[in-house]
């Protein structure tokens, strides 16, 4: 068990959602359903909204082809990380090691191996503490014959918190959570370098000259399993440093793919994501955007009360994740219990909206990082008749919601009681690594009429 000081995270600093896991004894619509969900998963579903996903490839190394974080250096299915080049910076005069995932900028993420998001040129506005500025040293030919240059953080991550996820009655709402990363001040993933506009996502993972604890997480994110810094390069070579990080299940237009979670701006979100709190991003434009006017957002759509049990074909969202999926336990690559889990389904299994590899270059180009939480409650009547099955498109979801409100609806933040489907105000730092089917290329249905803003 970990031991670190336990911090409490101020009421002012909580997002909506986390107001969720405070207000149990207010969510009883939402534990009778959370509780019938467990009953219904055992029973053959009569009907389904979407045809159950599978998760393709679950072990071996991931083919380089299917690939949208080119720089990857591997993707071990069978252990369930990711693995990817680490760099070297500093904050507050501190040594820390941070990943590249994104850029603003085509031929820059196109040169660094990482996904184009466009969208991300748009996160500052009206919250310029969603981008923090860095600077870049520029060494001598002695100090750095080739390699990179150390970037200089304005802030960190506190990775010194003890992640608590205490499972409720029903497994979800949680009775009890507190993040195991807070952002120091200043600090954000997504960065421009000081006389550029580019914004890239480049988390602070590590900190520290080592050792790096991997197991309970006093100075490494709560996703990273392993950590190799090189030592110096012989001449003419370079020896690259590495971190092994845990990645997420998630389906794009009916196909399985996998990212990494790094940060949220919510204090349940980044327990759940097992990512670090940032506050600053909660207010990253903006709720709600998806492809409108200046939003940096795109969509991504979770579940309340999907189906849960380890073996279930069918199981998916908050209440899978707490009881199927070792929420409340540390990630490290020695428990593996929990990553044979994952590997078998227990994640929450979001669904995303737009992906790099559609066919549509609108679709493609409207992939970003930064996304914009869209959560269902499935109604009594669902999950009573086994309708609460896996999703695996946005559009299904989507014409679900508008067309069958008797089946799924949003769920009020504050009450855990229905609403109105849509944004909850809930942002998360997830980008995409790859695919591990066929590539996602195009919606498994059209929308229903007025169910989303146009064109489509």
């Amino acid at each position: 068990m970990n031991h670190r000081n336990f911090r409490q995270v101020p009421a002012r600093k909580r997002g909506l959602i986390a107001v969720l896991a405070t207000a149990v004894a207010a969510s009883t619509s939402l534990a009778i359903a959370a509780g019938a969900g467990t009953a219904a998963s055992a029973a053959p579903a009569r009907a389904t909204a979407a045809k159950a996903g599978n998760l393709g490839q679950t072990s071996g190394l991931l083919p380089r082809t299917k690939l949208t974080q080119e720089s990857a250096l591997q993707v071990d299915l069978s252990k369930e990380t990711v693995r990817l080049p680490l760099y070297p910076g500093t904050a507050n005069g501190k040594k820390v090691w941070y990943v590249l995932l994104d850029a603003s900028d085509a031929g820059l993420a196109h040169d660094l191996g990482v996904n184009y998001a466009p969208k991300l040129a748009n996160i500052a506005i009206s919250d310029p503490a969603a981008v923090q500025t860095v600077t870049l040293d520029s060494p001598t030919v002695q100090q750095n014959p080739f390699g990179p240059a150390v970037v200089n953080f304005a802030g960190a991550p506190d990775f010194s918190p003890t992640r608590i996820a205490t499972p409720g009655p029903n497994g979800f709402p949680l009775a009890k959570l507190q993040p195991g990363a807070v952002a120091g001040p200043g600090y954000s993933p997504f960065i421009k370098i000081a006389g550029s506009d580019v914004v890239y996502n480049a988390p602070i993972v590590a900190t520290g000259d080592g050792p790096f604890d991997v197991t309970h997480h006093t100075n490494t994110a709560d996703r990273v399993l392993g950590v190799h810094i090189a030592g110096p390069s012989k001449p003419g070579q370079f020896a690259e440093s590495w971190v092994d990080m845990l990645f997420v299940k998630g389906f794009d237009a009916g196909q399985p793919i996998v990212y990494l979670s790094t940060d949220a701006g919510q204090p349940l979100t980044a327990v759940l994501e097992r990512s670090v709190y940032v506050p600053a991003l909660d207010k990253a434009a903006f709720n709600g955007g998806d492809d409108f006017l200046g939003s940096a957002r795109e969509r991504l759509f979770g579940f309340i009360n999907g189906q849960t049990g380890a073996a279930n074909p069918n199981a998916q969202g908050f209440v899978h994740l707490v009881k199927d999926g070792f929420a409340s336990s540390d990630a490290s690559a020695g428990n593996t219990a929990m990553i044979d889990a994952l590997r078998n389904g227990g994640d929450l299994l979001n669904v995303f909206g737009d992906f790099p590899t559609l066919t549509d270059p609108r679709h493609a180009d409207a992939y970003s990082p930064l996304w914009d939480a869209q959560l269902g409650l499935w109604t009594p009547k669902a999950v009573s008749a086994g309708l609460n099955t896996r999703q695996i498109d946005e559009n299904v979801v989507f014409n679900l919601a508008a067309t069958r409100p008797d089946l799924l609806t949003g769920v009020d933040p504050a009450t855990g009681q229905p609403a109105p489907y849509g944004s909850v105000g809930v942002d998360i730092n997830c980008a995409v690594i790859g695919y591990t089917a066929a590539a996602p290329t195009a919606n498994l249905a059209a929308p229903a009429p007025n169910s989303q803003f146009p064109p489509r």
